[in-house]
């Protein structure tokens, strides 16, 4: 008798598996005769059927495989913490001009901010080079695998020797991954409910750089959760004290009486990479 490994064991576990296997029946099908009755759309295998998965009633198990593709990866590669970093994807690097001004103002707020894309590149480093000390398996970089501060933080963790993460989204202008993303720990979202899962569920720190929209979403998922006690309480670190302050009020939330006054402390801002990279050891020291 044959034995085929399972793999929803371990590589080194063998089971008997009487049933046949699925990728068989995929490729067997595909070399059937060209028929009326075999090129019916009716007649595809369902787990081949892009159209049908793709229908919108097959939504929640398209939510489902958005979660268990990349939960399944980064298990497989034993991946066990990450440090993520969130930032805007339209700072540039020092010396590079900013793409994604549209007037002077812009131009130049954009260009001095790129002194965080050296910051983020840094902090990535530091963090990939404390990795070292755990066989890479905690404390991975990850980032949302684009340009600007991503790029810096992957940039940075590749430097260092690190494997890095990118959790890329499907957006309406094309969004590559950065070349810095370690090519099998790079994955692509439709969903960003689900990728926002997976940056929190490994998450030992968080570091926000400054951004926009997306940044803000991010980073309040983020401090919900903690000040929710929905997750662990985290090292949540925001980079660029001055900018954070100019776009939120956050005394003016606590005094109104919508947080608490305790709530701000969950927040630790710092400018330089070392600086956040003390918050962490601070914290796990402690």
């Amino acid at each position: 008798m044959t034995k085929r490994r399972s793999q929803a064991r371990g590589a080194e576990d063998k089971v008997w598996e009487p049933l046949k296997d699925s990728k068989a029946d995929k490729h067997a099908a595909a070399a059937q005769p060209k028929t009326p009755q075999t090129q019916s759309p009716s007649y595809r295998l369902a787990f081949t059927d892009e159209d049908f998965l793709c229908s919108k009633e097959l939504r929640p198990l398209r939510l489902q495989l958005e979660l268990l593709k990349a939960e399944m990866i980064l298990a497989e590669k034993g991946i066990a913490s990450t440090v993520v970093l969130f930032g805007g994807a339209r700072i540039p690097a020092p010396g590079q001009k900013p793409w994604a001004a549209h007037n002077e103002t812009q131009h130049n707020n954009l260009q001095a901010a790129s002194v965080y894309y050296d910051e983020a590149r840094k902090f990535a480093a530091l963090c990939g080079e404390y990795s070292a000390k755990f066989d890479h398996k905690e404390f991975v970089v990850v980032t949302g695998g684009g340009p600007g501060v991503m790029e810096a933080g992957n940039r940075g963790a590749t430097e260092a020797g690190a494997p890095t993460i990118g959790l890329n989204i499907m957006l309406p202008h094309e969004q590559a991954p950065n070349p810095y993303v370690t090519p099998e720990l790079s994955f692509n979202f439709h969903y960003f409910a689900i990728r926002k899962m997976h940056f929190m569920m490994r998450a030992k720190a968080v570091a926000v750089f400054p951004g926009g929209f997306g940044t803000l979403d991010e980073m309040f998922e983020a401090l919900t959760l903690i000040q929710t006690k929905r997750m662990e309480r985290i090292p949540l670190i925001l980079f660029a004290e001055k900018f954070w302050r100019s776009i939120i009020n956050f005394e003016a939330l606590a005094d109104f009486g919508t947080i608490a006054p305790e709530d701000i402390e969950l927040i630790n801002f710092v400018e330089t990479a070392d600086e956040a990279w003390k918050v962490i050891q601070d914290f796990y020291e402690k």
